[in-house]
């Protein structure tokens, strides 16, 4: 099983200390690490590899659905711009990247302060002091999930 599929499991399972909501096809989860406040994943419910293999009406209503997300975490997190990736890379069951960005939010990694999140050294990313404890998941999540709630 892949580790989208395991934690879709834990979802199910009511395990996951990460989810936000399930939508019709996929599930909105907050990122581990939390480098840029805010960063969310939206999980496709269904395990493919790439877009493409999605049905073309369970992919549109994907990719509506993935927009609304988007727009949850830019009001939530009062993002300056978002940068919303599918990469699939590391894990090939399709799953979609947003994050909230802000003015100068790279310091020294960026030109001015400026460019994608991929620019921010791996280590930095994923420092063990950017994962959220519970009381800040807490509060990310309420936020994401009134946003949502709003909008969908």
């Amino acid at each position: 099983m892949c580790f989208i599929c395991e934690r879709i499991d834990e979802i199910k399972q009511g395990i996951n200390p990460y989810f936000v909501k399930e939508l019709k096809t996929g599930y909105v989860v907050i990122g581990d690490h939390q480098f840029f406040e805010g960063y969310t994943l939206f999980l496709c419910k269904n395990h493919v590899n790439e877009l493409h293999e999605l049905s073309d009406e369970f992919k549109q209503q994907f990719l509506v659905e993935m927009s609304l997300v988007q727009q949850a975490v830019a009001q939530a997190f009062q993002a300056d711009k978002m940068n919303i990736e599918l990469l699939g890379n590391g894990e090939s069951h399709v799953h979609w990247h947003l994050f909230p960005r802000r003015s100068g939010d790279l310091g020294e990694f960026g030109q001015n302060g400026r460019g994608p999140v991929w620019w921010l050294p791996f280590e930095k990313m994923y420092a063990e002091k950017t994962k959220p404890n519970k009381e800040k998941l807490s509060v990310l999540k309420a936020q994401l999930l009134l946003e949502l709630n709003q909008l969908i």
